[in-house]
């Protein structure tokens, strides 16, 4: 017998919008919206959808409790940010902590480009669940973010909600295209533990692509021309 993690969230959130309802949709998507813990909309809202076409869900209600599921997790996950700011400084794990400039630059950003910014990862995998903490990081409207959370949003939920409506019966296959995204996901976790490991023991700097950090022992570079 081989676990699946696609195979068990797919359970999960089955069981969860069979069992519970339109309420349970408006919750699950609330969860996957906050981003803790990771709970993908690429199978929530598809499967909404084959209910939709059972005719278990009015379309209507599953499209406006999707959404605002969506923008009650969206703004949970902004509160976060905007609220614990001052105590992010000097979080992080050895050589890695968040600094004053940090946040200065992640403000800079959001002031210049925060709309397009929240509107655009709203339809990125992964991405689309975590763009809420920077925006609260960098006090973002709350009015912007949240008419550029739905903007975004919109198309999104909508088109996977579509896409499950299309499939009908056929919603198991989803579950056969969704399997390789195992391996890269303990891909994802290995290469990101041992990211964190080397920056936390010293011997990389902060940054991308990483680099290997100087040592006292090491010899200076050679000097330049004149």
């Amino acid at each position: 017998m081989t676990f699946s993690l696609i195979g068990s969230l797919i359970d999960g959130i089955t069981l969860v919008l069979g069992t519970i309802g339109l309420p349970g949709l408006f919750a699950l998507m609330v969860v996957e919206s906050f981003g803790i813990p990771p709970i993908p909309s690429e199978v929530i809202l598809p499967f909404a959808g084959f209910l939709v076409a059972e005719g278990t869900y009015p379309l209507v209600d599953a499209t406006a409790l999707a959404l605002a599921g969506g923008l009650v997790g969206a703004f949970a996950a902004y509160a976060v940010g905007r609220w614990w700011r001052s105590r992010l400084i000097g979080w992080g794990l050895g050589a890695v902590r968040i600094r004053p400039e940090d946040l200065d630059r992640v403000d800079r950003w959001f002031a210049e480009r925060g709309e397009a910014t929240v509107a655009i990862a709203r339809v990125v995998p992964i991405v689309r669940s975590y763009v809420s903490y920077p925006a609260g990081t960098a006090r973002m409207s709350p009015v912007r973010f949240g008419a550029y959370t739905l903007l975004g949003s919109a198309p999104w939920t909508i088109g996977l909600l579509f896409a499950g409506v299309a499939l009908g019966a056929d919603w198991y296959l989803l579950e056969a295209y969704l399997a390789p995204l195992d391996y890269a996901f303990v891909a994802l976790l290995v290469a990101g533990a041992g990211y964190v490991g080397l920056l936390a023991a010293g011997r990389i700097t902060p940054g991308w692509p990483p680099r290997r950090r100087a040592r006292a022992s090491d010899p200076d570079p050679p000097a330049g021309p004149g």
